[in-house]
């Protein structure tokens, strides 16, 4: 078959995610899906809030004359003003409807980014462990992905950051809170790579931009301030969705912001606007974005996320499980108890539970587990981690 050889080596990498996925279909097919405990997708279970149902129902009982017809490419004004209105309280900057580009979630809001800023050849420095369709979103565009390694504890190495930028250098694209870690980079590290980013741009003579995927922002615990990144570098943009924050993952629903102060700011928004259009986005959902405009200070309740995360952490920790605890989102990325990651996977796929294995994020002997699921399906997998740990514990092979 005739299809491309981008596509066919990028179809040979594809997504660990989807395909430990595919592989509990099956299981669930054999053993029946209340008896496979899945925790390889990150799929919300959350319903959305109160509130967005409130006004859906007042959308489809008293309907916008025109309200599902093509809008700007940009998005509806009296949305994109909703959202710079909250972007403004809360980085303080003088952000304004025009800074806002109204996206198809996250993912399409990443390739338009990317299509606007990069030639053939520029590079995205990328801290790993990271969410590995970065990387095919980066090479849509023609760009190359240059990975950087972060501290044990996940967080920003500064000095790795440093050796990867050179002349190559476009931008910097980090994730926080972060998939699939859960760790969420510090004020402290931002302002350091804010400073960073501003020193080597002088230096080199260009503008390199950092890029905020920022799709898991709402969902942070223990009370942590989530730093704003605006804040500490004018040539950054914000590209985000209401997937998690509001449970609407299946509406694809998100926007890009651009800092009001960054240089060319105006030539980059058209550029964002014409890639949105011509990559064949064309509009945000017309019914998402009158529903999500009044929303942008709502979300659903976090603290069923947070418990979760203290379940399953406290009990990995005390059957010898080594993992950094999550600060937000909704994933753990324990280290495997043997080298071979993929082994360790298929030892727990024996006690029926499904993860996905630390390599598919650039991390090989870690694995991931995505805890957006029912609190008893936790509960009833728990005995089988025990039992996978003990193994181990004891020497098993």
């Amino acid at each position: 078959m005739a299809i491309s050889e981008k596509v066919r080596s990028a179809l040979d990498g594809a997504s660990w995610v989807r395909r430990m996925f595919e592989q509990g279909e099956e299981l669930k097919k054999l053993y029946g899906e209340e008896n496979v405990y899945d925790f390889s997708l990150g799929n919300p279970n959350l319903e959305p809030p109160a509130s967005l149902k409130k006004a859906l129902k007042a959308l489809a009982d008293q309907p916008i004359a025109g309200m599902h017809r093509y809008m700007p490419n940009n998005g509806y004004v009296e949305t994109r003003k909703a959202i710079a209105q909250f972007l403004e309280e809360e980085s303080g900057l003088p952000f304004e409807e025009k800074h806002v580009v109204m996206t198809v979630g996250a993912a399409g809001g990443l390739n338009v980014v990317f299509k606007a800023l990069l030639d053939d050849g520029d590079e995205v420095i990328v801290p790993s462990p990271y969410f590995m369709e970065f990387k095919f979103y980066i090479e849509n565009s023609g760009g190359q992905i240059r990975l950087v390694e972060t501290h044990e504890d996940f967080s920003l190495d500064l000095k790795e950051i440093e050796k990867a930028l050179g002349k190559k250098t476009k931008a910097v694209l980090i994730n926080s809170p972060n998939n699939p870690t859960g760790v969420v980079y510090s004020k402290e590290s931002l302002k350091a790579l804010g400073a960073l980013l501003t020193e080597k741009s002088r230096q080199l003579g260009k503008t390199i931009y950092l890029i905020t995927d920022e799709a898991y922002r709402r969902i942070v615990f223990d009370r942590i301030p989530l730093p704003i990144a605006f804040q500490y570098y004018p040539h950054t943009l914000r590209v985000t969705s209401h997937s998690k924050d509001l449970s609407l993952p299946g509406e694809r629903i998100g926007y890009v912001a651009v800092n009001p102060l960054c240089e060319g700011v105006d030539e980059l928004m058209a550029a964002i606007v014409f890639a949105n259009r011509t990559l064949g986005f064309v509009n945000a959902p017309a019914l998402m974005q009158r529903l999500v405009a009044p929303l942008q200070r709502n979300s659903i309740n976090i603290k069923e996320y947070e418990e979760k995360r203290d379940l399953f952490y406290q009990a990995l920790t005390s059957y010898g499980y080594q993992l950094v605890k999550p600060e937000g989102a909704f994933y753990l990325f324990p280290k495997a108890m043997i080298q071979d990651d993929v082994a360790f996977v298929k030892e727990l796929q024996s006690k029926r539970i499904l993860t996905v294995p630390g390599r598919g994020f650039g991390k090989p002997g870690y694995f991931r587990i995505a805890y957006a699921v029912e609190r008893s399906t936790i509960e009833k997998a728990l005995p089988g981690f025990k039992e996978v740990a003990e193994k181990y514990r004891a020497g098993g092979r």
